[in-house]
C-alpha cells in the first residue's frame, strides 16, 4: 500500500515483497471449553489464569491491489482500510507497555504518540482470500527480489538450488499443463503457520515477519495469548452461562470485613463491563526470573502453567480454522466477539468477507508451529505434545530455553525443527545449552535438525521493534545486524526449512522459498566469535561494540568508507551455524517422507 501522509512523517513499516499483497483478520471467539487452567494459580483471590476466549490475527495472502477498481464488496471494504500496528484501544495499550516495562506511563504514551501509536500495518483488512497459488497466472517472481531483501545471493543456478523443480516434476509425472487446469475446481491449499508471541508481545508485533511469510504464500494465524505474559490484552465477554466471569472468584474462604464493601463493588463493576483485561503476571517473589542472574531461576510453575494455557489457546485457534476450511465461516462471523461496540476492535469487525473463499483453502493436517522467545518455548512443547498431531514442524525464533519444561523421555520432540537465535542469547551458555538439547531431541529421533544464529542480532530484532526504533535498538541494545536484513535472514531461513518439510503439493510451485539457500550452504562453525559479548551483568541483554564511540564518529563523519559496489558475502559472514543434518540424514528424511527424488552435485544434495 502506498504510504499515507502521517507514515512519511511518523515511522512505519516496510511493504512486504513477496509475489502476494497481504490481508489481514481479527477474530476472537469464545473458547469451546471455558475454564481455569492451574486453579491454584491465584491474583487478588481470583483465577490467574482463565481461558474464556481466544483472540488471534491472520495474515494471509490476498490479491488486494490499491489502484485498481474494487468488484467486490470485501475488495471495497480492503481497499479504504488498513489495520494498526499498535492494538486497540491504543492509549490503554501504551499503558501497558510502561507498567510491564515499570516506569511512569505518560512518558510511554506521548513517545509512542508522537511515533507508533498511528502506525498502519501494510495489509488490507479483511480482503478476498488469493484464488491463485505460486506459479500460477499472474504470480510475479520477481516481486520481492530486490531491496527488500538485502541480498545479494538472489540469483543462483540450478546446480546451487535445494529444489531442481524441472527434474522432480518429470520424475513423479507432473504436467503443468494440467495441473493448472485442476486448479479451476480444486483451489490450491495455502500452508498455515501458528505464531507464539514472546513476553511482552501481542498479535501484531511480529508483523513484519508474519507478513512477509503470508506474502510468500502462507496464512500465518499470531495467537494473542490471555495468560499473563503480553504486556496488557482484553478479553470480552461472550455473553453466555458458561462464561468463567460468573465464577472466577474464589469465594470458599468469605472477605475480609474490612474489603467486604470494595469487593462489592468491583462485582458490580464486572457485572456491568461487556470486557476485562489482563496485564503482565509477575511472578511471586521472583520478579525478575527472566534474568540470566537470577538466583531463584524461573519460575516454573507459573511458566509450565501459561504455557500449558497457551497450548490450549492453539488448540482453539485451531478449531476456529476447522470452522473456516470447512465452510463453517458464518459461524465465526456470527460468534466474533472483535466487532464495532466491543472493546479493541474496528468497526470494519469481519464485514465484507466472502467465507466460501476460504472453504477447502487451508491445509490442516502439517501446520507448521513459530515461536519468539517464550513463544519458542510455547512451541517446544507444542512439538512434543500428542494432544496436537496436525503439527508437524517447528521453527523457534530466540527460544527462551530456561523456561521449556524438562522434557520425558517418551514425550521427545520427534518433529523437525529450525532455531535461528540472536547473538545476544547465544552468548547465554545456558539458554544455549536448553535450545541445542531440544535440537539434539529432534536428531536422535532421525527427523531434520537445524540450530543457527544470526550474527549481531539482539533479542527484539525478530520484532517490529527493530523495523520502528532502529536507532534505540543501536544505541541501547547496541544491535549491530540491519534490522531489515535480520528480518529477511529470519524469513528465507523459514521458507527455506518449510520447503523441505512441508508435503510435495505445498511446495511445488515455491522455487523462491529457497532462494538464498541459507541452509544448504551454512556448514557447522566449531567456533565463533566472542568480540561482540558484553560483560557478564549484560549478557542476554545487549551485544558490545568495540571502541563504540570513534567508530560510531566515523559512521558519522563518513570516514573510511569505501565505495566498490555490490559484494557478495559467504553465509558465515551472517549467520552461525551450530547444528545442521548431513548430506545422507537430509537424503534419509526426503526418501522416508516420500517428498522428493534425491540426486547429488558436488555442491550438496539435489532434492
Amino acid at each position: 500500500p502506498c504510504k499515507t501522509l502521517r507514515e512519511h512523517i511518523l515511522h512505519s513499516l516496510p511493504a512486504y515483497t513477496g509475489p502476494y499483497r497481504v490481508g489481514f483478520l481479527e477474530i476472537e471467539l469464545p473458547a469451546a471449553d471455558p475454564r481455569p487452567i492451574a486453579p491454584h494459580i491465584k491474583r487478588n483471590n481470583e483465577f490467574a489464569l482463565k481461558l474464556d476466549t481466544v483472540l488471534f490475527a491472520v495474515f494471509y495472502p490476498t490479491d488486494a491491489d490499491a489502484d485498481a477498481d474494487p468488484t467486490t464488496k470485501s475488495e471495497r471494504a480492503a481497499k479504504k482500510s488498513r489495520p494498526p500496528w499498535l492494538p486497540r484501544p491504543r492509549p490503554s495499550t501504551c499503558k501497558g507497555y510502561a507498567k510491564f516495562l515499570n516506569i511512569p506511563h505518560w512518558p510511554v504514551t506521548a513517545y509512542m504518540a508522537a511515533t507508533t501509536m498511528f502506525t498502519k500495518l501494510p495489509a488490507y483488512r479483511n480482503a478476498r482470500l488469493s484464488q491463485r497459488g505460486p506459479g500460477e497466472e499472474g504470480h510475479d517472481p520477481g516481486r520481492g527480489s530486490g531491496s527488500g531483501s538485502g541480498s545479494g545471493n538472489q540469483h543462483i543456478s540450478d546446480a546451487e538450488t535445494l529444489v531442481d523443480q524441472e527434474d522432480e516434476d518429470e520424475d513423479e509425472g507432473y504436467d503443468d499443463d494440467d495441473d493448472d487446469d485442476s486448479h479451476d475446481n480444486n483451489p490450491r491449499q495455502f500452508p498455515v503457520v501458528i505464531f507464539s508471541h514472546g513476553l511482552g508481545g501481542s498479535r501484531t508485533l511480529y508483523s513484519s515477519i508474519c507478513g512477509e511469510l503470508a506474502s510468500h504464500g502462507l496464512v500465518v494465524v499470531a495467537v494473542e495469548h490471555r495468560d499473563g505474559s503480553g504486556a496488557r490484552t482484553f478479553v470480552n465477554k461472550a455473553g453466555k452461562s458458561q462464561d468463567l466471569e460468573s465464577n472466577d472468584v474464589d469465594r470458599t474462604a468469605g472477605l475480609p470485613k474490612n474489603e467486604e464493601k470494595p469487593a462489592q463493588r468491583r462485582q458490580k463493576d464486572e457485572k456491568t463491563k461487556r470486557y476485562y483485561k489482563i496485564d503482565y503476571l509477575v511472578p511471586k517473589d521472583n520478579a525478575q526470573d527472566t534474568s540470566p542472574h537470577n538466583p531463584n531461576g524461573v519460575d516454573k510453575e507459573l511458566r509450565g502453567a501459561q504455557i500449558d494455557m497457551r497450548l490450549a489457546e492453539i488448540d482453539e485457534a485451531f478449531r476456529a480454522l476447522g470452522l473456516i476450511n470447512s465452510g463453517k465461516g458464518s459461524e465465526v462471523y456470527r460468534d466474533n466477539l472483535r466487532k464495532r461496540g466491543n472493546v479493541g476492535s474496528s468497526s470494519k469487525g469481519l464485514e465484507g468477507i466472502d467465507w466460501e473463499d476460504w472453504a477447502g483453502r487451508l491445509d490442516l493436517a502439517n501446520v507448521t508451529i513459530m515461536g519468539h522467545s517464550f513463544g519458542g518455548a510455547t512451541a517446544v512443547q507444542a512439538l512434543r505434545s500428542e494432544k496436537l498431531p496436525w503439527i508437524t514442524q517447528g521453527v523457534l525464533l530466540d527460544p527462551w530455553g530456561p523456561a521449556t519444561p524438562e522434557c520425558p523421555e517418551q514425550r521427545s520432540v520427534h518433529k523437525p525443527v529450525l532455531s535461528v537465535g540472536s547473538e545476544a542469547f547465544m552468548h547465554w551458555g545456558e539458554n544455549f545449552e536448553c535450545v541445542k538439547r531440544v535440537c539434539d531431541e529432534a536428531r536422535a529421533a532421525g527427523t531434520l535438525s537445524w540450530m543457527m544464529t544470526i550474527r549481531g542480532s539482539t533479542h527484539l530484532s525478530q520484532t517490529d521493534f527493530a523495523i520502528l526504533y532502529p536507532n534505540w535498538m543501536s544505541l541501547v541494545i547496541k544491535t549491530i545486524v540491519d534490522p531489515q536484513r535480520a528480518i529477511s535472514l529470519t524469513v528465507h531461513s523459514v521458507l527455506e526449512f518449510l520447503n523441505l518439510t512441508l508435503p510435495r503439493a505445498q511446495t511445488r510451485f515455491t522455487r523462491a522459498w529457497a532462494g538464498e539457500q541459507l541452509l544448504s550452504r551454512a556448514n557447522p562453525v566449531a567456533k565463533v566469535e566472542s568480540d561482540h559479548r558484553p560483560d557478564d551483568k549484560w549478557v542476554a541483554a545487549r551485544l558490545k561494540i568495540p571502541n563504540e564511540f570513534s567508530t560510531r564518529l566515523r559512521g558519522v563523519l563518513g570516514w573510511g568508507r569505501r565505495s566498490e559496489g555490490l559484494a557478495s558475502q559467504d553465509v558465515s559472514d551472517e549467520i552461525w551455524c551450530h547444528q545442521s543434518p548431513d548430506k545422507e540424514a537430509v537424503e534419509q528424511y526426503m526418501r522416508r517422507h516420500s517428498r522428493l527424488s534425491i540426486s547429488r552435485t558436488p555442491e550438496g544434495v539435489i532434492a
